[in-house]
């Protein structure tokens, strides 16, 4: 590959991202890009398992992206970097950190119906963010329909027109090359090798005008010069075409579409030289981010961390001004300070040392101590209010723990360097069960991560889903009276209680007061009954801590030698015991309120999911913002929505998200009460 990364004019690197629905062709995208520029020197493939993108050992087991890959290249003497992003909604958190630094986005697509939903979710993410977009509509060798029927298909993903750059050439039902909107220009497709120009042939020639117009007329709604000379039937003039192209493409008014084979290389040279002429370069991008060009001073942009085996923390960032070279110190936003240690390309999993970088450059830093990904840094610090907020709210969980207790630490060490790499997993410690949960974007997300912990880390850990926090409560009162009493030779232990125990009103939680009078017991050992108290209710009758409860001391006796703080505790925990399975337990769960985002066509799949997960539901309305979207909300037991997502993703080709907040305790009675306080006991036992 030319290592020259800036040409002879002086044309700095641009940073690219290609996105779109699993499945869509991304990676094969990258390939056939670095074949027609040289970067390679023949194109890979997913399937054989020797492509640059998606090279991990998890991408390749499950023959899909499953991180963010960098790849350089030089076309025509303007540098690139790409990075492929991982297709599936599980890893949308993965390619949310990258798209803070790119110039423009590449958008992978099909002619497939059934995958508008998951390119809504993309688009979304880029327009919300003010990214330039086009779309490269790939396996046009398989498309049967006709590009305005797909383009009619795809048009409501999108909040601004697609505007249509090309128009097919088809002969016997297969396109065979293409024209070319603004240029004119006839092309025919070779199998991996730039296209060869022909003359526009008779039979397209009606659909190209029509094609061309529309084009022109989408183009005129922001240039009123350009909407003049339509309006005068005159022939526009060519640079103002062009010109109106790049600009309407960057300041995102539309997004062109263009079509081909990633798999045959067709339509690659047109999508570079698209690449070449509209796409923003770093000083734009720098602008979006509310930042100015500030020539000499650095200011880098933390895309992604890695953790490598051999090189160590990797972070990959883009430089967005100044100049970065090995051992510099950069500054973070509070302040503090980190040091250099590296440079390298990137080249799918492959790192190899470089020299410095300057703007527009997108390489990776060595150990950056304590930087995030996300995170700028510069030769001064950058205002901590322009770092992107990353949104991934978890949708599921899984309790994992080693396999061998004396992994334990490694296993947290392991887990923190997960989530480095990956900030839409999140690792908490869940202290009412106890257990260390790993939360994710979704079923593959986390099966990924439990592969990476016993590939890269040799790790073998065991998973069960995240217990419930039950709870308990009573519905009956009791008296009972207690007394602890030991004699073993010196002082012993004498305390006695008398206790009253009743329910309260629920969510009031917990209250203790005493009656005593006349000093039965002394004051001074009164909170020791209440420790007392609250220690028997952590555990009660049906294994559960007990919630909405008041008990009351009335009565006691104490002795003036053998009496004791630890005396009165135990007293009081031994009347806890005996006194609350008299009081009719009665076992809680919690309920959580629930919001399923999902498109509107899979509504009344999802109201019956929640049916027949014991949900009530309470109403859907249209999501605010997305057109062909709705909102379901309902309260649901929070054990039935530990897997949810799994089923609401099978009813949505894989598109629909929830967010979850408790909202009360509910009382679980019947066979589902003696199920789980049968659990209980077995587990206790």
């Amino acid at each position: 590959m030319n290592g020259n990364r800036v040409t002879a004019g002086g044309a700095r690197p641009r940073c690219i991202a290609i996105l779109g629905p699993s499945g869509s062709g991304k990676t094969t995208l990258l390939e056939a890009l670095l074949a027609r520029s040289g970067a390679i020197s023949r194109q890979g493939s997913v399937s054989a398992g020797n492509s640059v993108g998606d090279g991990a050992p998890e991408a390749r087991a499950h023959a899909m992206s499953v991180e963010v890959n960098a790849a350089e290249t030089v076309f025509m003497d303007d540098p690139f970097t790409f990075l492929d992003c991982p297709g599936a909604v599980d890893f949308l958190g993965e390619t949310a950190g990258v798209l803070a630094g790119v110039d423009l986005a590449v958008v992978v697509v099909e002619a497939d119906e059934k995958k508008v939903p998951a390119l809504q979710l993309i688009l979304k993410q880029l327009e919300e963010r003010g990214i330039p977009r086009l779309v490269f509509v790939n396996k046009i060798d398989r498309t049967a329909s006709r590009i305005r029927e797909v383009l009619a298909m795809l048009q409501p993903a999108s909040a601004v027109p697609l505007l249509l750059r090309q128009v097919p050439i088809w002969k016997d039902g297969i396109a065979t090359g293409y024209i070319d909107l603004a240029l004119e220009r006839a092309h025919v497709y070779r199998e991996h090798a730039p296209s060869e120009i022909i003359d526009i042939p008779d039979e397209a020639m009606a659909r190209e005008v029509e094609a061309r117009f529309s084009m022109l007329e989408t183009l005129a709604d922001h240039d009123d010069a350009l909407m003049e000379a339509l309006l005068e039937d005159l022939a526009p003039d060519p640079e103002r075409i062009f010109t109106d192209l790049a600009r309407e493409t960057r300041e995102g008014l539309v997004c062109p579409v263009f079509f081909g084979s990633a798999d045959h290389g067709n339509g690659i040279g047109r999508l570079f030289k698209a690449l070449r002429h509209e796409t923003p370069g770093v000083e734009e991008t720098l602008a979006r981010l509310g930042l100015e060009d500030g020539a000499a001073e650095t200011v880098v942009q933390v895309l992604k961390t890695l953790h490598t085996p051999h090189a160590g923390k990797l972070s990959l960032v883009r430089v967005l001004s100044g100049r970065v070279a090995d051992a510099d110190t950069l500054t973070r936003s509070d302040g503090s300070v980190a040091r250099v240690s590296g440079l390298f390309r990137l080249m799918g999993q492959q790192a190899t040392k470089r020299e410095a970088a300057g703007p527009g450059d997108t390489v990776g830093l060595g150990k950056l101590e304590g930087v995030a990904t996300g995170e700028m840094l510069g030769s001064a610090p950058v205002d901590a209010a322009l770092l992107p907020a990353v949104e991934a709210i978890p949708v599921l969980g899984l309790a994992v723990s080693p396999a061998e207790r004396r992994d334990e630490v490694k296993l947290n060490a392991a887990l923190a360097k997960l989530a480095e790499e990956d900030p839409s997993l999140s690792v908490v410690h869940a202290p009412e069960t106890g257990e260390t949960l790993l939360q994710g974007q979704g079923e593959m997300h986390l099966r990924v991560a439990v592969e990476r912990l016993a590939g890269k880390y040799g790790l073998a850990v065991e998973t069960a889903p995240p217990g419930v926090p039950y709870r308990e409560t009573i519905r009956g009162s009791a008296s009972v009276r207690a007394r602890h009493k030991k004699q073993s030779g010196g002082h012993g232990q004498f305390g006695d209680v008398a206790l009253d125990i009743h329910p309260l009103q629920r969510g009031e939680g917990f209250s203790f007061t005493d009656t005593i009078t006349g000093g039965v017991i002394p004051k001074q050992y009164i909170p020791a009954v209440r420790a007392g108290v609250e220690e028997a209710i952590r555990h009660g009758a049906l294994g559960f801590p007990v919630v909405d409860l008041g008990v009351t001391l009335t009565d006691g006796s104490f002795h003036s030698v053998d009496s004791s703080d630890q005396a009165f505790r135990m007293a009081a925990i031994q009347a806890m015991r005996e006194g609350l399975p008299k009081c009719k337990p009665v076992l809680l769960e919690p309920v959580d309120l629930v919001t399923i985002r999902c498109p509107s066509e899979a509504t009344p799949r999802i109201n019956g999911i929640v049916s027949a997960r014991r949900g009530q539901l309470l109403g859907f309305d249209a999501r605010p913002g997305w057109p062909g979207w709705d909102e379901v909300r309902a309260m649901m037991p929070t054990a039935e929505t530990a897997d949810l997502i799994v089923e609401l993703r099978s009813a949505t080709q894989g598109v629909a998200s929830f967010t979850r907040s408790f909202d009360h305790l509910a009382e679980l009675n019947g066979k589902a009460a003696d199920e789980v306080c049968a659990r209980r006991a077995a587990k206790a036992a």
